[in-house]
């Protein structure tokens, strides 16, 4: 059975870097990631959040139809009840399992780790700017807040410490969660 594995965590937690290692070391397994997905869209930059919201109907466009073939990884902030529940009716509807993993911060400092988050991703400097116009590190403790709900709200949630500087632990214990 192919499964839908939502990476699941604030801003710069590791989501993607962890899908991608994690697709690299799992063959046939497809990365779909939203962010990246905004970016092939035009205009992206001046209406990143609108964009986000009109590709998530494709990327589980992609994800449904891809389940029949092999594994989806999804490294994707979803802090609402709403949002995780429409990505594990994809898996369900699919005939797909469905895990959903949380990625947290144990050192509590999601606001500085999000801050000295580097990379070539295209949208890393948007979603700063969009972050610190939303409120900074109150925004970001708000997901944390919400992110937590969601795992109290949803027993197969699984947790995973996401340790800055650490990417082969993370992974272990990843790999360790999923079985």
């Amino acid at each position: 059975m192919t499964r839908l594995i939502l990476l699941n965590g604030a801003p710069g937690v590791g989501k993607s870097t962890l899908a991608r290692r994690w697709a690299n070391e799992h063959p046939g397994t497809l990365v779909c990631d939203i962010d990246l997905l905004r970016t092939w869209v035009g205009g992206w930059r001046e209406s990143f959040v609108a964009t986000g919201a009109a590709v998530r109907p494709a990327a589980q466009g992609l994800i449904g139809g891809y389940l029949a073939s092999g594994d989806v990884v999804l490294p994707q902030l979803i802090a609402n009840p709403t949002g995780l529940d429409s990505f594990a009716s994809v898996a369900l509807d699919a005939g797909a399992a469905f895990s959903h993993v949380v990625l947290r911060d144990p050192a509590g400092s999601v606001g500085e780790r999000f801050r000295r988050r580097t990379g070539d991703d295209p949208w890393h400097e948007d979603v700063r700017r969009l972050v610190e116009e939303a409120g900074g590190d109150a925004l970001l403790a708000d997901y944390e807040q919400r992110l937590a709900s969601l795992v109290v709200s949803r027993p197969s949630a699984v947790v995973v410490a996401s340790v800055e500087g650490d990417e082969d632990g993370t992974y272990a214990a990843l790999v360790a969660a999923l079985g």
